[in-house]
């Protein structure tokens, strides 16, 4: 049964959503989201205030021994300083799917992926492969594309 399974996106991280897209604090902060296989929701996992690409790498799964090769959703608004002085705080959809997932958790996580992006209204999203890789150079690189 390799159908791809959608996950609806629990009510109350809707609406986290929805306020955090709309939020005035001017630090970064992040929402990280997983799926609860058994009821096959998208559910709220942690939220960060204040919290560098690099301390956000240290809070994802994958980084942490229970949860070797768990996917993650993360919302993620950043302090974004343009090269012209502007700051910007764009809302970046980061998908973490580290290598070594099982397969019926991968169908789940990339179905479920763009309902999520939908209801959160996301256009920039990037996906990463390896923790590692989360850093502030890549966020700006990855945004620097989006003038």
């Amino acid at each position: 049964s390799e159908s791809l399974v959608v996950c609806d996106v629990a009510e109350d991280l809707v609406e986290k959503l929805r306020k955090f897209r709309f939020r005035k604090e001017t630090n970064n902060a992040a929402i990280i989201m997983k799926i609860d296989k058994d009821k096959q929701l998208v559910v709220l996992d942690e939220e960060h205030e204040g919290i560098s690409p690099d301390e956000l790498k240290d809070e994802l799964p994958e980084r942490q021994p229970r949860y070797p090769s768990e996917k993650t959703f993360i919302v993620y608004s950043y302090k974004y300083q343009h090269e012209d002085g502007r700051v910007s705080y764009p809302l970046c959809f980061i998908f973490s799917s580290p290598v070594g997932c099982k397969p019926e958790q991968q169908m789940m996580y990339a179905g479920s992926k763009n309902k999520l992006v939908q209801t959160a209204e996301l256009t920039k999203v990037f996906e990463i492969r390896n923790t590692e890789d989360l850093t502030e150079e890549w966020l700006r690189e990855k945004l620097g594309f989006f003038h």
